[in-house]
């Protein structure tokens, strides 16, 4: 199995000086198995250039585009915004199954088609020509694509997200973006707009939810070759935007630790973040690591990084 990041950063993509070597994109992660099922994870701008290269391949292939799988961890915009521009999606031969979690108000084919429409985008979603499935997930559900296992697991963060785990090939990869802490608040279907006073205690209830989702989190994780996991926050963002849904390094390596973790991918980096600010928090991490989870590898995705797993060569 093989794991590359086409897309990195969170909320906006921020092209320029400061962040060549990271890379401006929002999230996509490939992840391809050693027989050639593609599942994409998220279709942040990072998914353009992907889809240009599933094109690029097939065609020096001599051969049709097939199946891809796409896997998205919830429909805010910096997660979706690279679909309209996905080459396969235009493409007759193209077969591609996209999956989400379930909710009751609005359907995973309308929100996609909504961000295509007049006038947001020239090209209706129904004038797409690839050959497009819907799945939609229930919490912590567990179905097969082709050769591998996914798993899901819920997440704390405004509109909920989703957590995938691949598991294939000998190994596993767990997708965890976007989510905070299971501490201050707990997130459900609506977006809570101002951030909780220091000293609210969170009702029994919450407190119950929240520790039985990080418990779900870290079961997912087990055993995991590689977690990617939102730390688009330094403990200082955390203190100030408690209510916007992401983590700190430190709450990635704790659900690591606990979960036998083999390596961690720093993601989601925040859009201000410059490179130069991602290799200092990456340095504080791998310290914090030292002591707390010392056989932790810890690195911060760029995008084009390639990480082989299992007996992938």
């Amino acid at each position: 199995m093989k794991v590359r990041f086409w897309g990195v950063r969170g909320s906006l993509p921020v092209p320029g000086s400061s962040t060549v070597r990271y890379g401006g994109n929002t999230s996509c992660v490939e992840v391809l198995s050693d027989a050639g099922t593609r599942v994409i994870v998220d279709a942040g701008t990072g998914i353009r250039f992907l889809g240009k290269e599933i094109v690029r391949e097939a065609q020096s292939a001599g051969k049709k585009i097939g199946s891809t799988y796409i896997l998205i961890s919830h429909t805010h915009w910096d997660h979706i915004q690279g679909l309209p521009f996905f080459s396969p999606l235009y493409n007759p031969e193209a077969r591609l199954q996209i999956f989400a979690r379930k909710r009751d108000d609005v359907r995973l084919r309308t929100v996609l088609a909504m961000q295509a429409d007049t006038p947001y985008f020239p090209i209706p979603f129904h004038e797409t020509r690839a050959s497009i499935d819907f799945g939609e997930l229930p919490d912590e559900a567990t179905f097969p694509i082709a050769e591998l296992n996914i798993a899901t697991a819920r997440l704390n963060h405004p509109y909920v997200a989703t957590a995938y785990a691949i598991s294939g090939d000998g190994c596993k990869v767990v997708y965890v973006s976007d989510t905070a802490p299971f501490e201050k608040i707990l997130f459900g279907e609506e977006f809570i707009a101002k951030a909780p006073g220091a000293d609210v205690e969170l009702p029994i209830g919450d407190r119950n939810q929240l520790s039985a989702m990080r418990s779900s989190l870290v079961r997912l994780c087990e055993g995991a070759d590689l977690v990617d996991y939102d730390t688009m926050f330094t403990d200082n963002d955390y203190k100030i935007l408690p209510h916007f849904g992401h983590s700190r390094p430190m709450d990635a390596i704790d659900i690591c630790r606990e979960a036998g973790v083999s390596k961690l991918a720093l993601f989601h980096h925040a859009p201000e973040r410059s490179d130069d600010e991602v290799d200092a928090m990456l340095e504080t991490a791998r310290k914090l690591a030292r002591t707390v989870a010392p056989n932790l590898t810890i690195c911060a995705a760029y995008e084009g990084l390639q990480l082989p797993l299992g007996g992938s060569r």
